[in-house]
Parts: structure tokens; C-alpha cells; sequence
């Protein structure tokens, strides 16, 4: 049976009966099915099931990165249904912070690079407050490898520097797509703990997806798919930012 996560008040943000059908031929897979689900601001929540569950479909529905079949996705009170793709493309850069399982640094850049890149194409016209960067790669621990090139950084350095070129812009949401995917137990583990770190410290709201159980228990709750549903709510061993 499909759960319905308990609504706050004024959610961040909103899913609504949401629906993701992809076609081929006359065959239609529902990857996402009928989910209502509301996120408050500064909450960190974690989407956990296994390959195949619905749980990426539904990041990029959450994300803006694809659109609905039915339903409606709405973020800090702005319904993406209703945005022609240069405004869903705006909301996305103002709003929002993505992370991913590959880290996708530009490699002829240096981590700086990357990051003062993905600053500008965000569109905004303040220059880059750098000691809020510092502050960034501090709290990331990569202060001392900005410099260096993606080939010359560890998987986790890479992904730290790709956690900082997503907050950079200082975003209302962080969403995080299997973001240690790639990465050995000890560097996962270290990752992990940077993002229950900065939704505390710079209360950005954080959804993570994830297959692993253990790493979803940092999050404040935990949301379990299968099949294309919400199945079970549960609080995670995490403390949300949320005041």
C-alpha cells in the first residue's frame, strides 16, 4: 500500500499525485505512481528502494529535469507545470543545488574553475562571495586542493568539490542522486557526513537518493520506494536544519 507522507504546513517542496509513464511501442511502464509528498524547509530526507523502485524518476520530476505525466510538482510555492522550459531552466539555477553519483567536473578546469563556471552560468550578477567559498571548502575539507585539476583529486575530493560547486550559489534545495555511488566505504562515509553538515550549518533543505539503507539513516527522515511508491515513512538517526 502507497504511504502519504504527513504534509507540513509550507512545504518547500510539493508533489501532488505525481505520475511518470514512459512509453515504447504500445508498451507503458509507470516508473512513478501517483505520489503526494511534501518536504519542509530545512528538512533532510532520504528516498531509499531498490534499482528499479521509481526513486531517480522521481528526483528528476522533484529536480525539474523532466516533466510530469500527471500531477504537479511545486517548489517554494512555484509550479513547475506551469513554466515554459526558460523559466523551468531559471527556477533550477536559483533554486536548487544538484549533485550527482558521477561527479561531472569539466577535467581541463581546476576545482576553482569548476566551481566559478557553474557560478556564472547560474546567471547571477554579484561576483562570487569568495569568503563564503572559503567557508564552503572548509566545512568540505578541500580548502588546500582547489587548485588542482579533477585528475589530480581522489574520488572524494572530486565529489566534495561537486557538493561545494552545488552550494555555492547558496540554493534554496540541495538534491543529491546517489552521491556516493562511486566511492569506497571510508570516502562515502566522509561525504555523507559533509552533507548532514552543511544542511545543518547552512540550512539548505537535502534530498538524497540512495540505494543504501545505511547511508540514508544520516537523513532526518526516510522515504522507502518500491514499484513506483512511497511504501513506508520512517525518522532517520539525523537532525534536519530545520529550526
Amino acid at each position: 500500500m502507497a504511504i502519504v507522507p504527513q504534509q507540513p504546513p509550507n512545504p518547500i517542496i510539493l508533489a501532488e499525485n505525481l505520475t511518470k509513464v514512459y512509453a515504447s511501442g504500445r508498451i507503458q511502464v509507470a516508473a512513478v505512481r501517483g505520489i503526494s509528498l511534501a518536504i519542509e524547509q530545512g528538512e533532510f530526507v532520504a528516498i531509499v528502494g531498490p534499482s528499479g523502485s521509481g526513486k531517480s524518476t522521481l528526483f528528476y520530476l522533484l529536480g525539474g529535469l523532466t516533466r510530469a505525466t500527471s500531477g504537479r510538482v511545486v517548489i517554494d510555492g512555484i509550479d513547475f507545470a506551469a513554466l515554459n522550459d526558460a523559466e523551468r531552466t531559471r527556477l533550477r539555477k536559483h533554486r536548487i543545488g544538484f549533485v550527482f553519483q558521477k561527479f561531472n567536473l569539466l577535467p581541463t578546469l581546476s576545482g576553482i574553475g569548476n566551481i566559478r563556471i557553474a557560478y556564472e552560468i547560474s546567471g547571477r550578477k554579484e561576483p562570487m562571495d569568495r569568503a563564503y567559498l572559503d567557508h564552503l571548502s572548509e566545512m568540505l575539507s578541500i580548502k588546500g586542493r582547489l587548485e588542482h585539476r579533477p585528475s589530480e583529486l581522489s574520488g572524494g575530493e572530486q565529489q566534495r568539490v561537486a557538493i561545494a560547486r552545488a552550494l555555492v550559489t547558496r540554493p534554496a534545495i540541495l538534491l543529491a542522486d546517489e552521491p556516493t555511488g562511486n566511492l569506497d566505504t571510508k570516502t562515502s562515509d566522509a561525504v555523507l557526513r559533509m552533507l548532514q553538515r552543511s544542511n545543518r550549518e547552512l540550512g539548505q533543505t537535502t534530498l538524497m537518493i540512495t540505494h543504501n539503507p545505511e547511508a540514508a539513516a544520516i537523513a532526518g527522515r526516510i522515504l522507502t520506494m518500491r514499484d513506483g511508491q512511497i511504501v513506508r515513512e520512517e525518522a532517520g538517526n539525523g537532525k534536519s536544519g530545520k529550526s
